[in-house]
């Protein structure tokens, strides 16, 4: 018989109507009873299963993924760096500056117009009528630019020279080795 409990059935006497006299049980909404606590895995279920294998076999691809991502942020910064910088020295612009700036375009088109009909030409005219109109415009630019590109060009040149002379003596040296083993033979 559990009677229900009022302000004249105090807490301590509900032990007595359940009849566990003498003990007192303090069970706690976030405690485990000591020596009653098993841990039982769950098995998976066919979704969690194929979630599985699908994030091993990405596994490869997202980490290229970040590994590409973590080599390109700081060129993708400066690319957006560079181009606000942009905008705001074209807010800014000096006077003329436009106008320059269109007259080197127009000269550019006009250098691609007089080009019909070579690919050697389309790709000379059209830079080299834009640099002689920059020039014009910005000379102590043009001869920073030329000596400069004078400089790299005759680096490549030589660097291309000593290349072609150690093939031509690499390829020498094997030829006069064959003769000599031939002549020696014969």
């Amino acid at each position: 018989n559990l009677k229900l409990l009022d302000s004249s059935n105090p807490p301590a006497s509900a032990s007595r109507v359940a009849g566990t006299t003498g003990m007192r049980h303090h069970l706690s909404l976030y405690s485990v009873p000591e020596g009653q606590s098993k841990y039982v895995e769950e098995p998976r279920t066919q979704l969690e299963e194929s979630i599985s294998q699908l994030r091993h076999h990405c596994e490869p691809y997202t980490r290229w993924f970040q590994e590409t991502y973590s080599r390109t942020k700081p060129k993708m910064q400066t690319l957006v760096q560079w181009g606000l910088d942009s905008y705001e020295y074209l807010e800014n612009a000096p006077p003329g500056f436009f106008p320059r700036l269109g007259v080197i375009g127009f000269a550019g088109l006009i250098g691609l117009l007089l080009a019909r009909g070579s690919k050697v030409k389309k790709l000379v005219y059209p830079p080299g009528f834009m640099g002689v109109a920059a020039s014009i415009y910005y000379p102590q630019q043009a001869i920073t630019f030329v000596q400069v590109s004078g400089e790299k060009l005759y680096d490549w040149g030589l660097r291309g020279y000593i290349v072609i002379e150690d093939l031509w003596k690499g390829s020498f040296q094997k030829v006069r080795n064959i003769f000599f083993i031939t002549f020696l033979l014969v």
